[in-house]
């Protein structure tokens, strides 16, 4: 039986070990003692805050398996992301260029890139360990992130979003990032993802 609960400090190798087992794209968890380590300290820090809003909070939970100890996966909140470290994503929207004298009609899909999602919360973190996927698992670790959102809405904001790994092959190609490299950037996608993992996004798109 697995039991949702926070991380503690003694949970850093079982954390090391599932950043290792995630792979390519799982931008939260960078094979990264250091940081590893500094999200298991705020989470723990955030946990222990009697009063707290939205205010940069990460909360990080693992699912331990009670039988053995082992520490079958991990996800977590974030309160408010973009307030430290800047968050970028795209927005994709339509630009209609028309003119019925020339007869020209063209819908273009455009990408917008901005900090959108600034102050927002994220659902975040979310992996379970191969050999412990089956049955419920999964959606225990994922229902328990809205049980602690509807027991603690004072804490998040009111806008709550979740980021969806895409798409890269086994070799960690991925092809929209290979598209972007194309007109705008000259580093790989295995490279990117860590260092803006890491904090590093001054090497990433600015």
């Amino acid at each position: 039986m697995l039991v949702i609960r926070p991380i503690r400090e003694t949970d850093f190798d079982a954390l090391m070990t599932i950043a290792e087992e995630s792979g390519v794209g799982f931008t939260s968890l960078p094979v990264n003692e250091e940081l590893i380590a500094k999200r298991i300290a705020h989470s723990v820090e955030s946990f222990n805050k009697q009063e707290a809003g939205p205010t940069g909070e990460g909360y990080l939970m693992v699912a331990e398996d009670v039988e053995t100890g082992e520490v079958a996966g991990t996800t977590g909140i974030e309160s408010a992301i973009g307030l430290d470290v800047p968050f970028y994503s795209y927005h994709v929207s339509k630009v209609v260029h028309h003119s019925r004298r020339l007869n020209v009609h063209n819908v273009v899909e455009v990408l917008t890139f901005g900090n959108n999602y600034t102050g927002c919360s994220e659902i975040c973190t979310l992996f379970l360990r191969p050999q412990f996927r089956g049955g419920l698992n999964g959606k225990l670790l994922s229902k328990c992130r809205f049980l602690m959102l509807a027991e603690f809405p004072e804490r998040f904001s009111d806008v709550i979003f979740a980021e969806m790994r895409g798409v890269s092959d086994e070799n960690g190609v991925s092809p929209f990032w290979n598209w972007l490299k194309e007109h705008f950037f000259s580093i790989d996608f295995t490279l990117a993802d860590y260092l803006t993992g890491i904090g590093e996004k001054a090497l990433s798109p600015t």
